[in-house]
């Protein structure tokens, strides 16, 4: 299986051209190629497919192998695939994801793509939809029990699941004890994605994420997006966030005027090579 390694402010992806290359088991061979001792090394694998209602799909399968909607520095990554490996001539271009059509601006210098705008497009507030079970209307700042300690959470989706919470430390946390309490936690019924997050001013934040079905990883530009509507809601920031990850910063905006997310961050290729995932399962 030929493939390119790439990543979005360190949130590294195995991608393949899934025009060219079939692969039978994909969620054993996301397992195999994100572990980064016996395999490539990645938060997962994306394959770049064909699609009937955009320009190209992405399909995605975390590093333990289950299937997930979408993920924002990911998407960038894609864009700057399809570009520079002559998939396309397009800068703005569709993509098909479990999570909607998304639509991206590519910021292309000397042939190549060096950022991505994402139009992410509408939050979903609603419990039932992102799911996260609850009674309000929307779940702003609703308290939680968490290992017998209570946290309040902002849920959104993004296309995926997300559950904010505003924490002070994030730089000293444990959250490799904390995230998959979170995760697996029986208010979220497929399972979450979790944002830790410090109020810097109101045009910065930082967080930490720990991400459903890989761990932590250096950025989340879902997250990053679903914090920065979290702020919103909340009345901490502005409807423009630089939001500073382990990785790299993200610019968000919430437009309040058509109720969509718009995120722009870099993309980069590391190498590209080849794998027998015949060899390698064996």
């Amino acid at each position: 299986m030929k493939f390119t390694k790439m990543h979005g402010l360190g949130n590294d992806y195995i991608y393949v051209n899934g025009f060219e290359e079939k692969v039978k088991n994909k969620s054993k061979a996301a397992k195999l190629v994100s572990d980064r001792h016996f395999g490539i090394g990645s938060d997962g694998l994306i394959f770049i497919n064909p699609s009937r209602v955009a320009d190209f799909e992405m399909e995605m399968y975390n590093s333990d192998g289950s299937r997930a909607e979408m993920c924002g520095n990911g998407i960038r990554c894609v864009a700057k695939y399809v570009y520079d490996f002559g998939l396309t001539e397009k800068t703005e271009i569709s993509i098909e994801t479990l999570g909607g059509i998304k639509y991206l601006n590519l910021n292309v210098s000397q042939g190549r793509v060096k950022e991505v705008t994402v139009d992410m497009g509408e939050p979903e507030l609603v419990p039932a939809n992102i799911p996260v079970i609850s009674k309000l209307e929307r779940v702003v700042s609703e308290d939680i029990s968490v290992d017998g300690k209570v946290y309040q959470i902002t849920a959104v989706s993004m296309g995926n699941p997300h559950a904010v919470v505003f924490y002070d430390g994030i730089d000293k946390m444990e959250i490799e004890k904390l995230g998959p309490k979170f995760e697996n936690h029986n208010q979220f019924p497929n399972r979450i994605n979790t944002e830790f997050v410090e109020v810097l001013d109101r045009e910065h934040v930082s967080m930490r994420v720990w991400e459903r079905g890989a761990g932590e990883t250096l950025a989340c530009g879902t997250g990053a997006c679903a914090v920065t509507v979290a702020c919103i809601l909340n009345g901490l920031t502005e409807s423009e966030v630089r939001v500073t990850l382990l990785g790299g910063d993200l610019l968000i905006q919430w437009n309040k005027e058509n109720n969509r997310v718009y995120m722009t961050g870099p993309a980069e290729t590391v190498f590209t090579g080849e794998i027998d995932l015949e060899e390698s399962c064996s």
